[in-house]
Formats: structure tokens, C-alpha cells, sequence
């Protein structure tokens, strides 16, 4: 059975979203190598309306990217989940909607896999997961910045009592933290 991974990164501070495109992702090559091991070890993603149809309008063109063509072979590759009121089937990007409302639906999915379903993304979706408690674990890639605007992870959400399952440090300033939600 799958396990539903939350798998983000963030500031410091706890931003999800840069206050411009050179103020994002600081990684080494060892970081970025575990972020591709992690890819590598899900068999799809969910998504949620807003982060599919931003990341299905950048991830095809990227196959060829010097930097992402080993990110986008595989992201492009995998199915994916697509949980929206409003969007209609078909989908591109090999993906699909999911039918039936997310407390019924993503434990069938979790079913139907036997590697992670990573979600992306930190809005509604990752929310409603979170509140529903269909999450296994929170794969946070906290970065070494202070970003004074923009949204922030879990705004709105909680109480929810996480437990540590690991951290890892990067030359890069980077640090991996998995977290469980703990019971009781």
C-alpha cells in the first residue's frame, strides 16, 4: 500500500511561494541528487487544480533543460492525480481527476499503489489532506532564506502534533525534515 507524501519546499521562515525567481531554490549536488532519489521512489503524484496547471505548463518544455531534464523525464513520466471542482476530463500531462471526494478517493489511491503518491504543492489541497488526516508523512526541504512575503505552509491548518522521523543537513544550507503525524 502507498504512502500520501507531502513534499514541499520552503524558507525558513516557512514561505512556500519566492518573492521573485532568483530568490528560490539553493541546492548542492547532494541535495538535489536525494530530491531526484525521492521522484524516483513515487509511483504519481496528487496535485491540486492551481499547482497542475502551473506545473503542467512548465514540465513538458524541461526535458531538455540543461539543470531539470533529469526531474522533468521523470515528473513528466508518472501519472498524476488531479483533485478540482472545475477542471473536466481529459487532462494532459498524463493525468487524471480524481473522482469522488478526497477522504474516499485518496485512500483508494493509496490502494491502487505500492510507492508514494507525492503531493506538491502547499495550498488547499495539501490543507484538506492534512485536516482529513490522509497524510503518512511531510517531506519539507527547508532553505536558508527569510522571505518577508507570501504565503506560508500551513497557514490555516492545525493543530496537528508532528513527530520527527529524520533530518538531514546540506552543504548547501538545505535541511530534509520528515515528520509524521504523531498519534494521540
Amino acid at each position: 500500500m502507498g504512502q500520501l507524501i507531502v513534499h514541499n519546499s520552503i524558507s525558513a521562515n516557512g514561505a512556500f511561494e519566492a518573492p521573485s525567481p532568483e530568490d528560490w531554490l539553493v541546492l548542492d549536488d547532494d541535495s538535489s541528487n536525494a530530491s531526484l532519489e525521492q521522484l524516483w521512489l513515487a509511483d504519481a503524484m496528487l496535485l491540486g487544480r492551481k499547482t497542475y496547471e502551473g506545473l503542467a505548463a512548465a514540465w513538458p518544455h524541461l526535458a531538455d533543460h540543461p539543470a531539470m531534464g533529469r526531474y522533468a523525464s521523470r515528473i513528466n513520466a508518472m501519472p498524476k492525480y488531479v483533485a478540482s471542482r472545475t477542471l473536466t476530463e481529459p487532462l494532459e500531462w498524463n493525468a487524471s481527476l480524481i473522482k469522488g471526494e478526497l477522504g474516499q478517493a485518496v485512500p483508494e489511491l493509496k490502494k491502487a499503489h505500492s510507492g508514494n503518491l507525492i503531493v506538491s504543492g502547499a495550498g488547499g489541497l495539501v490543507h484538506a489532506l492534512t485536516r482529513q488526516g490522509l497524510v503518512d508523512e511531510f517531506w519539507i526541504w527547508v532553505h536558508p532564506a527569510l522571505w518577508a512575503t507570501g504565503p506560508r505552509f500551513f497557514d490555516g491548518v492545525g493543530p496537528v502534533r508532528l513527530q520527527l522521523v529524520a533530518a538531514t543537513p546540506y552543504r548547501s544550507g538545505v535541511v530534509w525534515l520528515r515528520y509524521r503525524p504523531a498519534s494521540g
